[in-house]
Parts: C-alpha cells; sequence; structure tokens
C-alpha cells in the first residue's frame, strides 16, 4: 500500500482538530501525525501518532539550533518514511502545530520523496477578520516556532490561508454571512469543504453534498462509493510547484472585483510608476483600509525592481521580487519559468512591459472610491512621467529604510 500525505494546517485550532478528525474516521487505514512545539522552551518537541481510536505512540524530538520548526523539519519526513515502510497505513494526515506554516511542511515532504495528495487549511469564518486584524507578534501570544521568529499573527493566518488550495470550513454557528463572503474573496479559486455537523464518522442526513466549487472527477467518484467530500479532497492530489507559483508576487493568481454581503474586493492596476515620497507618506492609511491587501508595485526610483506588497493586521511588509521582466535581456527569459513568462504577458504594455501596478484589497466596509483618490494621488504626474526614467531615478529614494537598502 503506497502512502499518501494530507498536511492540515491553521491557527484556527478547533477547526483544525475537527478536520483531523473527520479524516481519521472518513478514510480507512489513517493516522494523524502531530509535532506539539508548545513545549518547545523547555529543549524538545513532543510528536503523537494517533488513528481514530487513540495515541499508538509518542516521542520526543530533540531541538535543532534552537528552533522548533527546524526540528519539526528533520523528524517528520523519517516519521512518514517509518510510516510508509510499515505497508499499513493508507493515508498519514500531517497535523500542522497552530503557527506552522503548510508551504515550508509540504516542501519538505516533497523533498523527501514522499507523495502529498492534499494540502488544507481549517478554517471557522467566525474567527476570520479578528485573526485578519491581529497585528500581535506570534511570540507575544506564545505562539512563535523560534526565538528569531517575528512573525505576526496576521500574516501568518494569511499566508496559511492563501496556500492551501482546499479550505476546511468548520462553521462555529458565530459566522455570518458577511464571515463566508470575506472567505470566497480571499481566496476564490479554494475548494471550500464544509465539514458535517456532529460526530466525525456519523452518518450524515441525505445524500452527501459537494464542496463549494466544480468537483473533481475523483471527488465525483468518490461520492459514488459513499467517500466523504473532506477524504475525496485530501486524496486528489497537490502540486507544490504550482502552489508556490501561486504565492509568488510576480505571477501570484489574485483575487478578481467582487462586492457582495458588505464585502469587496478592489483591484486596482495601473501602467505608471507610483511617486516614492507620495506612496510613502500614504502607506499608513492604505495599510489600514483594508483587512487584507498584495500583489505587486512600480515605483519611479527604481524602475526595474517588481516590489510585493503584503498587508494584513495593520502592517505591511514591502520587498523585492527581483527584476521586471522588462528589464532583463532577452537572452535571460529562456531562464524564466514558463508560468512567470504567462504572468508578464497579461500585463504587457508596448512601452512599459509588464512594469504595472497590480494592488488588491478585500475588507468588509471597504471605502473603495477613497481607496481609489488615494492611490491615485500617489501615482507620478503627468509632467513627472513625461520626464522619463533617468529623471524618475533621481527622485528622493523613501523606500530605502524598508527595503534595507
Amino acid at each position: 500500500m503506497s502512502l499518501s500525505v494530507v498536511i492540515v494546517g491553521g491557527l484556527h485550532a478547533d477547526a483544525r482538530r475537527a478536520t483531523v478528525a473527520h479524516l481519521l474516521a472518513d478514510v480507512p487505514g489513517s493516522v494523524a501525525l502531530h509535532h506539539d512545539l508548545a513545549a518547545a522552551v523547555a529543549g524538545t518537541v513532543v510528536r503523537t501518532v494517533r488513528d481514530a481510536r487513540g495515541v499508538l505512540s509518542a516521542g520526543e524530538a530533540p531541538l535543532v539550533n534552537d528552533c522548533a520548526c527546524c526540528a519539526l523539519r528533520e523528524d517528520l519526513v523519517p516519521e512518514l518514511r517509518r510510516l510508509a515502510d510499515d505497508g499499513t497505513t493508507r493515508l498519514a494526515v500531517v497535523e500542522l502545530w497552530d503557527s506552522v506554516e503548510p508551504k515550508a511542511m509540504a516542501e519538505v515532504v516533497v523533498a523527501g520523496g514522499l507523495t502529498v495528495t492534499g494540502v488544507i487549511t481549517a478554517v471557522d469564518p467566525a474567527l476570520l477578520l479578528p485573526c485578519l486584524g491581529n497585528g500581535d507578534d506570534l511570540a507575544d501570544v506564545g505562539l512563535a516556532a523560534a526565538a528569531t521568529d517575528r512573525r505576526t499573527v496576521a500574516d501568518t493566518f494569511a499566508r496559511q490561508l492563501e496556500y492551501a488550495p482546499v479550505l476546511a470550513v468548520v462553521d462555529s454557528g458565530e459566522a455570518d454571512d458577511e464571515d463566508r463572503e470575506l472567505l470566497a474573496q480571499l481566496h476564490p479559486t479554494a475548494r471550500r469543504v464544509r465539514l458535517p455537523a456532529g460526530r466525525p464518522g456519523a452518518p450524515v442526513a441525505g445524500s452527501a453534498r459537494p464542496a463549494e466549487g466544480a468537483p473533481t472527477d475523483a471527488s465525483a467518484r468518490a461520492y459514488a462509493r459513499g467517500t466523504s467530500e473532506l477524504a475525496a479532497a485530501a486524496l486528489a492530489g497537490f502540486d507544490a510547484e504550482a502552489a508556490a507559483a501561486a504565492q509568488h508576487p510576480a505571477c501570484a493568481l489574485l483575487p478578481a472585483e467582487a462586492d457582495a454581503h458588505g464585502v469587496s474586493t478592489l483591484v486596482w492596476h495601473r501602467t505608471r510608476p507610483f511617486h516614492p515620497e507620495r506612496l510613502y507618506a500614504a502607506l499608513e492609511n492604505l495599510t489600514c483600509a483594508a483587512a487584507r491587501s498584495r500583489g505587486r508595485f512600480w515605483l519611479a526610483d527604481r524602475p526595474e525592481v517588481l516590489l510585493h506588497w503584503d498587508a494584513a493586521g495593520g502592517a505591511l511588509c514591502v520587498e523585492s521580487a527581483g527584476p521586471w521582466l522588462a528589464s532583463l535581456p532577452d537572452a535571460a527569459w529562456d531562464m524564466v519559468p514558463p508560468v512567470r513568462r504567462a504572468a508578464a504577458a497579461l500585463d504587457w504594455h508596448p512601452e512599459h512591459g509588464d512594469c504595472c501596478q497590480h494592488l488588491v484589497f478585500t475588507s468588509p466596509a471597504l471605502d473603495r472610491d477613497g481607496l481609489e483618490r488615494l492611490l491615485e494621488s500617489c501615482l507620478l504626474t503627468d509632467a513627472e512621467y513625461a520626464a522619463g526614467r533617468e529623471a524618475w531615478k533621481r527622485l528622493p529614494p523613501a523606500f530605502d529604510t524598508l527595503l534595507e537598502v
């Protein structure tokens, strides 16, 4: 029997545990592997392996370089290989600890020669906005994975949510239409699987219903056999390279325009660069304008550099994502991944190539008109634009501190 691996993560711990419990109940021959990093301050990481009936084994993994996440990486693949060699396990459910991000772990498992068939983030829609609005450092709330961990609750949750192609939606009963609409707009391409109410493994009244979004052929066959939609999603298949590309700022599949149930997504696309000083002066207002904003942008004083915009919880991360393709010599294009070239082609301008502003803001009660006016005011004026690139490069470099130049 070949071993399939599904990764289940998310800061919503109750939703995550419920998702894992449903998978263990739904898939015969499945076990869950969990590394608890809460005791890492004592120098060890606690590992448990369990099935639907209870704990099968427990052990400790020593810290590696005082980093709990590093210990997880070092211990995870050998444990999965042990399960694979045993030959009795069909599905290994890797339940990630609260702040561990699925991207890193999925890539570790794939690099270890194992087959990841699904990555799932468990979500309680009622907790979505509180998490996205929480700018606390993980260290301050006891969720840091290492002494050097500088992530916040909001940016960690945003990455957990947006990386996973499957969202297990565990409705606590406190969520409303606005919460569910926010989830749909933040990750519109995800398969949203609503977990059935009641005890995992208990029969659900009526026929099984598909997840939101078009079911795959595998899902349809699973329904015919009586397999749950969650189990079908866990076994459907996963492409780590495609998932990474979907998060890369140069070719990210960003949300589209939307407006429903009090939640809006504004897609702002322009082919004129920002004035660095005016944009810098507006950063606080732009960052706080939406629960979540992301995308790529173009600064006049750095016209060759693609810059990444990533904001949640009232905090903004700006970093270089390498050159715009338009600034590369033709010979370098052969080294650019096809997905990046395809993304650039969609934004291609006859004069500037792929250089552009492509920012997306999603939030309840979004002031779309005010946000657009503020963004427009940060662009170069007609006179500044007409002065040309050499003049642009002489503009005051307001972003040097943010970009650590």
